[in-house]
């Protein structure tokens, strides 16, 4: 008896792209590669020489792609700027969407993506927050759910990645809506996760500096930052962004509650071997983020596909990724103009009176 499988078809080959497709090509046992898109040339040949042979059809057009025979869902790992575009053709094709973070860098075509999916519940669409398929951090949401550290109150979490030296995140910074949005908007999500999905933002504010990429200040970006989000209810979020650790990739995540507090990562290493040497005791980092959550984006491949093929619901509620990159966006917005921005427990913005 033949074994169902997931046709899917990645949309994007950098360097995101060529992850997914090597995943759901090889190691999500009830998925099935049967397209890529790319309209990059370089790309192109990478496809061809590593996809092609496997029986996957190279598009360079994406709704040709989108016309496949058979095809029932599609990665969207393309540019930011065209995610929302891209998620919203394959809905209304009826294909299942697991979209790369963020949906857009623009809110109200984010809110697009969120009312298509709405239009069409029997879909499965997805934004993928990787860390919320890591195994640490589902055991930390675990134990916050039993109550092992009280009522938690208070997050702190960073995402620093290992200093890139040919600066290729600054051309990106013009793409990608600014460091807050990119890359604290996964932790953003886990504060959500962990203070509950339903908090409500009172506050916002923002700073930042261009220690050593000045060039970022073009763009109206930071080398490294600092956001504080407060909840009404009496809960607070600290989050952290870099470009230049030295070391390696430091994602850390700090959750304290009213009984005691959970750390996730809090001591960053490449592996299990630490070097003893009269220099003292060294240990290794991640070179970057996959090397840290490479086996978190495998668990999201297989979790998606056994969504879509059994009918399950999604782990991740597709509004969250909305409501996570409205509050990025306002840390951009109070990081740029030095505002600190207040909300009513409806959500409105209001104006503080200046004493």
């Amino acid at each position: 008896m033949a074994v169902q499988k997931l046709k899917i078809a990645v949309a994007g080959l950098g360097r995101m792209g060529k992850r997914h497709a090597y995943n759901f090509a090889h190691r999500t046992p009830r998925a099935e590669l049967v397209a890529a898109f790319t309209p990059d040339e370089t790309e192109l040949t990478w496809a061809r020489a590593n996809l092609e042979p496997y029986g996957v059809k190279i598009y360079s057009d994406y709704d040709e792609m989108l016309k496949h025979t058979g095809l029932q869902a599609v990665v969207v790992a393309t540019a930011t700027s065209v995610h929302a575009e891209e998620a919203i053709k394959a809905i209304e094709k009826d294909l299942h969407v697991l979209c790369e973070k963020p949906l857009s860098v623009d809110f109200e075509r984010s809110r697009e993506v969120v009312e298509a999916a709405r239009a069409k519940p029997h879909l499965k669409v997805m934004c993928g927050f990787s860390r919320r398929f890591d195994a640490s951090y589902r055991d930390a949401a675990e134990k916050i759910e039993a109550g092992t550290i009280g009522r938690p109150v208070i997050v702190r979490s960073q995402t620093c990645d290992k200093h890139d030296k040919n600066g290729f995140f600054i051309a990106y910074a013009a793409l990608n809506g600014g460091c807050f949005a990119d890359m604290n908007i996964h932790d953003i999500d886990l504060a959500l996760w962990f203070l509950g999905e339903d908090s409500r933002v009172k506050s916002v504010s923002a700073v930042g500096v261009t220690a050593v990429h000045p060039e970022l200040q073009n763009y109206g970006d930071c080398d490294n930052g600092v956001g504080v989000v407060e909840f009404y209810g009496g809960k607070i979020a600290y989050f952290y962004n870099s470009r230049t650790m030295a070391a390696g990739q430091e994602d850390t995540t700090e959750v304290i509650g009213t009984e005691g507090k959970i750390v996730v990562n809090g001591n960053p290493q490449k592996n299990h071997v630490n070097t003893y040497t009269p220099r003292g005791v060294t240990r290794e980092l991640p070179f970057d983020y996959w090397g840290r959550f490479e086996y978190a984006f495998v668990n999201e491949s297989n979790e998606f596909t056994e969504c879509v093929l059994e009918n399950k619901r999604v782990p991740l509620k597709l509004n969250n990724a909305l409501i996570a990159l409205q509050i990025g966006l306002w840390m951009q917005e109070a990081f740029n103009t030095g505002l600190k921005l207040y909300f009513d427990e409806n959500g409105r913005r209001i104006d503080k009176p200046k004493l």
